[in-house]
C-alpha cells in the first residue's frame, strides 16, 4: 500500500510534530511517522514534561517540610510517592492526548511505526510505503551509554528509569552534573534520598557562565547534595542490594569505592538514527549527527533532518524552531533560526537560565563587554516571597551597548529570561531594558535593575 504526500516527518517529538503542524497550516499534504506509540518525543514522554511534573511536586513536599513555618503555617507532612508519580504520568498523557488532537485539527496523518527510509522520497513504514516530495528526520536523541557501565533501569538507570523509581532511594548517585543529573539528583534529595553527583570535570553545568555554576554548586551544597567533581567512575556492579561504584581522579589516582542503593548514569544523550537507512542511502553523518547545510537539507537531495541529530543545543525549543524553520522553507518562505537567542533554562532551586553568550566566550572571542549585575536580595517582589538567593547578571558591548548575554539564578529564572531571549532577537541595547518600565513589585525588576548597573546606575543595589 502506497500513499502520496508533500512532506513526510520520520519523528513526533518537539521538532517533528511542531514541523508536521506548521508544514499543514501552510498548505502541504504532511504525514508524521512516530514510533513509540505516542507523541512528544523523549521531551514529553520521559524527559522535560514529567520531570518537570516530578521537580513541582517535590519542590511542594519539601517546602512544605522546610519552608511554611516562616510563613505562620504548620502542617503534618508525608508523602505519597505512588500518587506523586501518577500525577506525573497524568501531565504526560493529557499532553500527549493534545497533540493528537492538533494532528487531527490541523489534518496531519499520525502514522504509527518505526519509520525507513527506502530511497530518497520514500519513506517504510511496515507494510506501508510513503510517497512524499520531502522528508524530514527529526529522531531526537536518547541517553548517552558510560563505557562498562550496564543500564537495567532498576538499580542502575538513565533519566527514564529515574522518573519511576518505585521507592525513594536511601542513597543515591548521580553520575554527570549537567541539567538531567541535578535535576533529577534534587528531585529526589527532596523526597530523603542522600545524593552525591560525580562529575569529571571540575565544575557543574558545563554551558552555564563560571559564576552562575559556582554559585549554583554552593546552594545546591547548602540544600544537601554533595559532589565529587573532577572524578571519573571505571566501574558500577549491582546486586539485589545496591550498586559498588569505583570511581578515582580524572586525571588519574588512587581508586576509591562508594556504594548507593540507585546509580543514575546522566552524562548525556548521542543523536538517535538507528534503523533509519541513512548510511545506505548516503547520507552523511560527522560524529553521529545528519550533516546539514543552513536550510536543513542532508547530503541527499529532498531529504532534510533538524533537531537533536543534527547536534547543537538539545533542546526541545531549538528543535521546535527548527521545525517551523524547515515546514516555512519547504512552502516557499524564508524560515530561520537565530541560534544566539535560544534560552537555555536548568529547573532546580532556584532555577538558573541564559540567553546569548557567557564571560568566558566572550574572553575567548576577545569582545570587549561591560557587566551589569544586581542581587535578588535587593528585589522587592523576591524579599516578599522568601527567596532572595541569586543575581541577574547582563553582559553588553562595551562601545554599542547592544545586549550579548544574560544570566539569571533565582527565582523563576527560566520565566524571566524569555525578556531577555527577545532582548538579543531585536538587539536591542541594555539601556533599551534600563529603559522599559517594569511592574512593581516584580521579579523582572531585577532584569530592569541589571541592565541600569550596565551603566553604573542601578537604583536599589
Amino acid at each position: 500500500m502506497s500513499q502520496a504526500y508533500d512532506l513526510v516527518v520520520i519523528g513526533g517529538g518537539p521538532g517533528g510534530y511542531v514541523c508536521a503542524i506548521r508544514a499543514a497550516q501552510l498548505g502541504l499534504r504532511t504525514a508524521c511517522v512516530e514510533s513509540r506509540g505516542t507523541l512528544g518525543g523523549t521531551c514529553l514522554n520521559v524527559g522535560c514534561i514529567p520531570s518537570k511534573a516530578l521537580l513541582h511536586s517535590s519542590h511542594h513536599y519539601d517546602s512544605a517540610k522546610s519552608d511554611l513555618a516562616a510563613h505562620g503555617i504548620t502542617a503534618e507532612v508525608s508523602l505519597d510517592l505512588a500518587t506523586m508519580l501518577g500525577r506525573k504520568d497524568k501531565v504526560v498523557d493529557d499532553l500527549t492526548k493534545g497533540i493528537e488532537f492538533l494532528f487531527k485539527k490541523n489534518k496531519v496523518d499520525y502514522i504509527r511505526g518505526r519509520g525507513h527510509l527506502e530511497a530518497p522520497g520514500r519513506v517504510r513504514v511496515g507494510e506501508t510505503v510513503l510517497d512524499a516530495k520531502a522528508v524530514v528526520i527529526a529522531t531526537g536523541s536518547e541517553s548517552a551509554p558510560l563505557p562498562g557501565i550496564t543500564v537495567d533501569e532498576k538499580r542502575i538507570v538513565s533519566s527514564t528509569g529515574a522518573l519511576s523509581l518505585p521507592h525513594v532511594p536511601t542513597s543515591l548517585i548521580v553520575i554527570g552534573a549537567g541539567v538531567i543529573g541535578l535535576e533529577l539528583g534534587s528531585v529526589w534529595r527532596r523526597l530523603g534520598a542522600q545524593v552525591t553527583v560525580i562529575e569529571y570535570l571540575d565544575h557543574i553545568l558545563p554551558p552555564l557562565d563560571g559564576e552562575v555554576r559556582k554559585t549554583m554548586q554552593r546552594i545546591l551544597k547548602k540544600q544537601g547534595l554533595t559532589f565529587k567533581l573532577a572524578s571519573k567512575v571505571t566501574s558500577a556492579k549491582a546486586s539485589k542490594t545496591g550498586v559498588t561504584l569505583t570511581v578515582e581522579p580524572a586525571q588519574g589516582g588512587a581508586v576509591e569505592t562508594l556504594t548507593a542503593d540507585v546509580v543514575l548514569v546522566a552524562v548525556g544523550r548521542r543523536p538517535y538514527t538507528e534503523g533509519l537507512g541513512l548510511e545506505a542511502l548516503g547520507i552523511v553523518l560527522e560524529r553521529g549527527f545528519i550533516k546539514v547545510d543552513a536550510h536543513f537539507a542532508t547530503t541527499v537531495p529532498g531529504v532534510y533532518a533538524i533537531g537533536d541529530v543534527i547536534g547543537g543545543a538539545m533542546l526541545a525549543h531549538k528543535a521546535e524552531e527548527e521545525g517551523v524553520a524547515m515546514a516555512e522553507i519547504l512552502a516557499g518562505q524564508a524560515g530561520h533560526v537565530n541560534y544566539e537567542a535560544i534560552p537555555s533554562v536548568v529547573y532546580t532551586h532556584p532555577e538558573a537560565a541564559m540567553a546569548g553568550r557567557t564571560e568566558e566566550q566572550l574572553q575567548a572571542a576577545g569582545v570587549a563587554y561591560t557587566v551589569g549585575k544586581f542581587p535578588f536580595t535587593a528585589n522587592s517582589r523576591a524579599r516578599a516571597m522568601g527567596e532572595t538567593e541569586g543575581f541577574v547578571k547582563i553582559l553588553a558591548d562595551k562601545t554599542t551597548d547592544r545586549v550579548l548575554g544574560v544570566h539569571i539564578i533565582g527565582p523563576q529564572a527560566g520565566e524571566l529570561i524569555a525578556e531577555a531571549a527577545l532582548a538579543l532577537e531585536f538587539s536591542a541595547s541594555a539601556e533599551d531594558l534600563a529603559r522599559t518600565c517594569h511592574a512593581h513589585p516584580g521579579l523582572g525588576e531585577a532584569l530592569k535593575e541589571a541592565a541600569l548597573a550596565v551603566a553604573g546606575r542601578a537604583i536599589h543595589s
